[in-house]
């Protein structure tokens, strides 16, 4: 079975639609998907948060995991310490996801903000939950300006903590991008060290399950087209 980790450069860069993507495109090629959301921040008990967005765009086709949920919008163990609730423990984590693993094709693990956010006790990341299962990690950066050094700084982070970074994806791709999105995107492959595999139109989050479905096929690389249909091993 294999697993893959989903961080970005910071929040808002578009990594629940990046997740929903990679999933679709997996139940394309007929695996079996799980999803893991170790922590929810900023949604009261109840209410659809990122989880509930992946199923809706992959046709609820997916096994999804939340572990934790906290109501303010704040990192998880900021999140955690202020509303009372117990933080989530590393060993806790990847038990769960190791579980998700033995019986799914491919279990994705969408992280909290960016790489480096606190997720839980003794201030454990995602690159830390990444390293313990042995899983790569995307990262999904912004195409804009700044996102050359966000996403160097990201792979650093990721290759300091032992975790191999298998690419980047560009989410939230303009219609008619500027000088600066055309440059990064022949510029991010170089600078950040890690191949790019795909672009993700902006907007596509809003888009009929059935359209973002078919556009999933479309968005990426053959490489990731590779790994979703034999897992993971091909491009790492």
């Amino acid at each position: 079975m294999s697993m893959l980790c989903v961080t970005g450069t910071s929040t808002d860069v578009g990594k629940t639609v990046a997740t929903a993507a990679l999933a679709a495109l997996a139940l394309a090629s007929g695996k079996t998907v799980a999803v893991c959301k170790p922590a929810q921040t900023g949604m009261a008990d109840g209410e659809p948060g990122d989880l509930r967005e992946i199923e809706r765009l992959t046709g609820s086709r997916v096994d999804v995991l939340e572990l934790a949920r906290y109501p303010e919008p704040l990192a998880p163990d900021t999140a955690a310490r202020r509303s009372g609730r117990p933080p989530l423990e590393l060993a806790d984590v990847v038990q769960a996801i190791r579980g998700l693993d033995a019986t799914h094709d491919l279990t994705l693990v969408e992280g909290a903000g960016g790489v480096l956010v606190r997720l839980g006790a003794d201030g454990f990341t995602l690159a830390d939950v990444a390293a313990a299962l042995e899983a790569p990690a995307v990262i999904v950066a912004t195409p804009g300006l700044g996102t050359l050094n966000h996403t160097a700084l990201t792979v650093a982070a990721l290759r300091a903590a032992g975790v191999d970074c298998a690419g980047v994806i560009v989410g939230s791709w303009p219609a008619e991008p500027g000088l600066a999105e055309r440059c990064n995107l022949d510029d991010l492959p170089d600078v950040a060290g890690a191949p790019l595999l795909g672009r993700i139109p902006e907007y596509s989050g809003r888009l009929a399950p059935e359209n973002f479905r078919a556009g999933a096929r479309t968005w990426f690389d053959e490489r990731l087209q590779t790994v979703v249909g034999n897992p993971l091993r091909a491009w790492l």
